[in-house]
C-alpha cells in the first residue's frame, strides 16, 4: 500500500499507475464511503448485495466496485461514470475534457481513471462529507451538461456503488489511472474544501432547480404516493419503510429533507416501534435513507437532533389521538398471527404428541432423501418445499397439510407455478415423501400428507431426532440464496461444524458451501470458530439484514399480488357455482392453474412471513 508518508527522497511519481495492486491499496478505502464493496460473479454485469465485503487492500480477483454512500446516508467523494455505450468513446472523451475545464474553474482538484472499453471515471473527494440529496443534485445536474454521464450510482443510496482504479473489469484489464498514482493518492490525502462544493452547488444552481422542479412534476411511484399501498412486516407503512430505505420521497408531498424525516419519525412512533431501535436502525445502517436527512448536522448532534424530532412525532399524536381514524400507519398488520383451527377437510388428531414424533421421523426421512437431489437448482428448490410443507405440519400439529401453491411460494421464494411443478414431481417420486390425499376445490387447495417411506421407515425411526425447527426459506435467504438457507439452518441446528462436515450434513458440493460460508460471514451471520469449524453470531438479526437488503419489500408485493388474484377466483367461482356441490374440480373448464388458492381461514404465507424471520 502506498505509505501515508513518503519518505525522504521518494517522489509521489514513483508509484506506477499501471499497478493495479498499489492503485487499489491506495485509493479505494479512500474514496469508498463505507469500508464495504460488491463483487461481480457474472464478468461484471451485475453488482448483487449478497456479494458484498468488507473492503480491504487486498486487490479483488472479481470486479469490484466500492459503497458510494456510507452508513450515515452521506458520502465521501463524488464519483462521476462516463459509459462509452451511450454515444460512443468520442463523446465520452468530449464530455470529459468539458468537465475538466469546468472543474478547473471552480477550483476542484480530481482524480481520473478509464476503463479498457473506452468508459471514463473521474472522483472529486471532499473533505467535508455531503448528505445523499446534496450529492443527487449535483450529480444528476451534471447529467444535463454531459449527455454521456451515467446518473445511477448517485440515484440508489443502497445499492450506488462503482468500480475505482486498480478493479479488474470485465473485459479484461483494470482501471487505469489517468494520472500517476503520486498524484492521486495526494488529491485523495487532500480532498477538496468545503468552499469548493459550495463553488460547485452554486454555479451548478440552475441546473439543480430544473432538477428539482422535475421531480415535482413526476411523483416518486405510484406505490410511495399511494396512502393505501400494503404494508410489510412491522405496522410502517410501505412509503415511509421506502423513505427509510433509500432516501427518496415524492416532492410533491414533502417539500424537503426536514418533513420527509419526520414523516418517517411519525410513522415509526404510531407502529410502536421504540426511540431506541429507530436510533439502532439508523447507527447500524438498516435505515440509511432517515439517516441521510441528518447528514447536514455533525456526527455528534445527529441523535440529539433525531431525539428531537422523535418527541415531537410523539406529541403529535398525543395531541391527535382522539381524532386519528383506522386509516393511518399503525393499522393492523395483514401478517397478524393465523388462525390456530386446522382447516376443514383436514383429519383431526387429538394425541398432537404422537404427530410430532411422526414429523420428526418424516423429517429424519426427508435428511436419508435428501442426497438424491444433489445440489442442482430444481433439487434445491424441492428440498426447500419439503421443508415448507414440514414446517407447516409441526404449526398445525398433523401430518396433513393443505395448502394452495401460492401460499408455498411466499413460503420458499418462489413462483407459485414453479411450486406447483415441484409438488407434482415429488408426489411423482418411487416412494415419495409426500401423497396427494384430495385435489382442491373452490378456494380449498390440495390436501397433501407428509409420508415416511416404507423403504426409509426403519432406519429414520430408529434415528436420533434432530433438534431445533424445520424451516421455510426466511426472507433474508430470498438474497443470500439457498445454499445459503441450508449451510446457516446445518449450523443452527449443530454448531461447530467443519467446511468438511457441512457438505457431508447439507449435501451440497464443497464449492457451494465455502461460497455461502463466505456470503455469511460476509454480513456477520457465522464466524470462524477456531481454526477450522463454523458458529452462528447469534446477535446478528435475520429480520433486520432482512430489512436492510428489501427483502421485506419483495415479500410484501408478492403477497399483495396473491391477494387480488384469490379476490378474483373468488368472483369467478361466485358468478360460475351455485352450491357447494357443484364446486368444480382442476379437471373441469375454469382457469385453475390462473386462479388456484387457499383457504380462506389459514395460508402458510401468514406462517411463514409471522413466525420463521
Amino acid at each position: 500500500m502506498l505509505p501515508a508518508v513518503v519518505p525522504a527522497g521518494v517522489s509521489r511519481d514513483d508509484f506506477p499507475a499501471s499497478d493495479a495492486a498499489q492503485a487499489w491499496a491506495a485509493l479505494a478505502p479512500l474514496l469508498a464511503g463505507q469500508p464495504r464493496i460488491r463483487l461481480s460473479r457474472d464478468g461484471g454485469k451485475t453488482y448483487p448485495q449478497k456479494y458484498e465485503r468488507a473492503l480491504t487492500e487486498t486487490l479483488p480477483t472479481f470486479p469490484a466496485a466500492v459503497r458510494i454512500f456510507g452508513k450515515d446516508g452521506s458520502c465521501s467523494a463524488i464519483f462521476l461514470d462516463f459509459d462509452s455505450s451511450i454515444a460512443g468513446i468520442d463523446w465520452v472523451e468530449a464530455d470529459v475534457k468539458s468537465l475538466q475545464s469546468w472543474l478547473h474553474s471552480c477550483g476542484a482538484r480530481w482524480i481520473e481513471d478509464h476503463s479498457p472499453n473506452g468508459g471514463r471515471h473521474v472522483y472529486i473527494p471532499l473533505e467535508k462529507r455531503v448528505s445523499f440529496s446534496e450529492a443527487r443534485d449535483v450529480v444528476e445536474a451534471l447529467g444535463i451538461r454531459y449527455r454521456t454521464l451515467d446518473k445511477s450510482p448517485h440515484q440508489n443510496l443502497l445499492h450506488g456503488c462503482m468500480r475505482t482504479p486498480g478493479s479488474p473489469h470485465k473485459r479484461g484489464g483494470h482501471q487505469e489511472l489517468s494520472m500517476s498514482l503520486g498524484m492521486a493518492y495526494d488529491v485523495a490525502r487532500r480532498p477538496n474544501k468545503g468552499r469548493v462544493w459550495e463553488a460547485i452547488r452554486q454555479d451548478l444552481s440552475d441546473e439543480i432547480a430544473s432538477v428539482r422542479a422535475l421531480r415535482l412534476e413526476l411523483p416518486l411511484s405510484l406505490e410511495s404516493s399511494n396512502p393505501e399501498a400494503p404494508q410489510v412486516i412491522g405496522r410502517m407503512s410501505r412509503p415511509m419503510q421506502q423513505m427509510a430505505l433509500s432516501g427518496l420521497y415524492d416532492a410533491n408531498r414533502y417539500a424537503s429533507d426536514s418533513e420527509a424525516r419526520q414523516a418517517v419519525l411519525t410513522a415509526a412512533a404510531a407502529a410502536g416501534i421504540k426511540l431506541v431501535e429507530v436510533q439502532r436502525r439508523v447507527l447500524q445502517g438498516v435505515w440509511p435513507g432517515l439517516a441521510s436527512f441528518y447528514a447536514r448536522y455533525a456526527p455528534h448532534h445527529r441523535l440529539r437532533s433525531l431525539k428531537r424530532d422523535w418527541n415531537n412525532a410523539v406529541d403529535y399524536l398525543r395531541k391527535n389521538q382522539g381524532t386519528r381514524t383506522g386509516n393511518n400507519n399503525a393499522r393492523k398488520s395483514p401478517t397478524s398471527q393465523p388462525n390456530t383451527q386446522p382447516p376443514l377437510g383436514i383429519p383431526s388428531n387429538p394425541d398432537s404428541s404422537s404427530e410430532h414424533r411422526y414429523l420428526r421421523s418424516w423429517r429424519n426421512a426427508l435428511s436419508l432423501r435428501e442426497p438424491a437431489y444433489a445440489s442442482s437448482r430444481n433439487g434445491l428448490a424441492r428440498r426447500m418445499v419439503l421443508r415448507a410443507l414440514g414446517a407447516a405440519a409441526h404449526m398445525t400439529a398433523s401430518r396433513f397439510v393443505e395448502f394452495g401453491d401460492r401460499s408455498i411460494a411466499v413460503a420458499t421464494g418462489l413462483d407459485h407455478t414453479t411450486v406447483g411443478a415441484h409438488l407434482r414431481a415429488l408426489r411423482a417420486e418411487h416412494d415419495p415423501l409426500v401423497t396427494l390425499v384430495e385435489r382442491g376445490r373452490g378456494t380449498k387447495g390440495d390436501l397433501y400428507m407428509l409420508t415416511v417411506p416404507e423403504g426409509l421407515r426403519a432406519v429414520a425411526e430408529d434415528l436420533t431426532w434432530r433438534k431445533g425447527k424445520i424451516h421455510a426459506l426466511r426472507p433474508v435467504f430470498r438474497e443470500l440464496g439457498l445454499p445459503a438457507a441450508f449451510v446457516y439452518e446445518a449450523l443452527e441446528s449443530t454448531p461447530g461444524l467443519t467446511t468438511a462436515e457441512l457438505v457431508a450434513q447439507t449435501k451440497l458440493s464443497r464449492t457451494a458451501v465455502s461460497e455461502s460460508l463466505e456470503v455469511l460471514a460476509a454480513w456477520n451471520m457465522v464466524s470462524r470458530n477456531g481454526a477450522r469449524s463454523w458458529m452462528i453470531v447469534a446477535t446478528t438479526s435475520l429480520q433486520e439484514l432482512a430489512e436492510c437488503f428489501g427483502v421485506l419489500e419483495a415479500v410484501a408485493a408478492q403477497l399483495q399480488r396473491y391477494r387480488v388474484e384469490r379476490i378474483v377466483w373468488r368472483e369467478w367461482l361466485s358468478k360460475n357455482v351455485n352450491t357447494v356441490a357443484e364446486l368444480l374440480s382442476p379437471t373441469d373448464d375454469y382457469p385453475w392453474e390462473s386462479f388456484e388458492g387457499p383457504p380462506d381461514e389459514w395460508t402458510l404465507a401468514d406462517v411463514a412471513f409471522a413466525r420463521v424471520i
